[in-house]
């Protein structure tokens, strides 16, 4: 993709993500993710009112009269995208790739998080971390983000869910908001999910197509698994082998839905041909 074409797609889907920040996720955001508590501020004179629990007994001791704390909401929040660019990312029968809702979602998300003047940073994963941009604030950063998501193209076409939350447990040392997009067809990350969803707040946002769910009836028909490369003749008019692919998608996906939900994360199924805004609103509303 020459240069051209890039800062053309990157500006789409700048302006398409800032209108949808703007006028739809905006307060919305700022309502699901305040500050992740309070911070001390300073000290001063107690006045009648003021909460007794408040008091500085240091300060009192030391003044030899009351003094309380005053604290403050930490408003300024880091927000982290761990986004799959694995082959299974490329694939698609309606409307986009999965790789670019992922796109969209990713700087709809962003761009929310700079309204509100919070550091925004982006891991991009397939079974190895591929790319890694810190959390900063800014629309140059931002920008960055969209034009690595559209261009980007990764070492590995295969996924490993576990490597990229322990990269992140590493690298990112305070509590942060963490959105994974990925189309979760992966296992072995129970441990890394766990330890992740108790230090961030963590939503897995999981991007599908429905033709993906189960091979049709089509006869024998060439098949090229997207995370392997490897090109195989199957047999779709046997009832064993959609059986058995099908039992394998929906052990992800259940695993996916277990797991998120057994350690107190976050979940958004997202297909393709639905809207991705009315799945964020939904899930910003019921979390406010």
């Amino acid at each position: 993709m020459d240069t051209k074409e890039l800062l053309k797609k990157v500006r789409k889907i700048e302006i398409k993500s800032r209108r949808l920040s703007d006028n739809l996720f905006g307060g919305e955001y700022l309502s699901t993710f305040k500050g992740r508590g309070m911070t001390f501020s300073e000290v001063r004179k107690y006045e009648f009112g003021d909460d007794i629990r408040s008091i500085d007994w240091n300060v009192t001791a030391r003044y030899n009269e009351p003094f309380i704390k005053i604290f403050e909401e930490e408003r300024e929040l880091t927000v982290m995208l761990l986004v799959d660019v694995s082959g299974s990312e490329a694939f698609a029968t309606k409307n986009k790739l999965k790789k670019e809702i992922i796109t969209e979602i990713a700087a709809t998300l962003a761009f929310s998080a700079l309204k509100n003047n919070d550091k925004v940073g982006a891991i991009l994963f397939s079974d190895k971390v591929e790319l890694f941009i810190p959390p900063n604030k800014g629309k140059t950063r931002i920008l960055r983000i969209i034009r690595e998501l559209i261009e980007f193209t990764p070492n590995s076409i295969k996924t490993n869910i576990d490597s990229s939350l322990r990269f992140l447990l590493n690298v990112i040392q305070k509590k942060a908001i963490v959105f994974m997009l990925s189309d979760f067809i992966d296992d072995n990350y129970e441990k890394s999910l766990k330890l992740a969803s108790k230090k961030f707040d963590l939503t897995g946002i999981r991007i599908y197509d429905i033709k993906e769910t189960e091979i049709p009836k089509i006869g024998i028909v060439p098949i090229i698994d997207a995370e392997s490369g490897k090109l195989e003749w199957v047999d779709t008019n046997s009832k064993k082998v959609r059986h058995n692919y099908k039992t394998n998608y929906d052990r992800n996906i259940k695993q996916f839905h277990s797991l998120f939900k057994k350690n107190g994360a976050g979940i958004i199924d997202c297909r393709v041909d639905e809207s991705y805004v009315k799945k964020l609103l939904g899930y910003f509303k019921l979390r406010a």
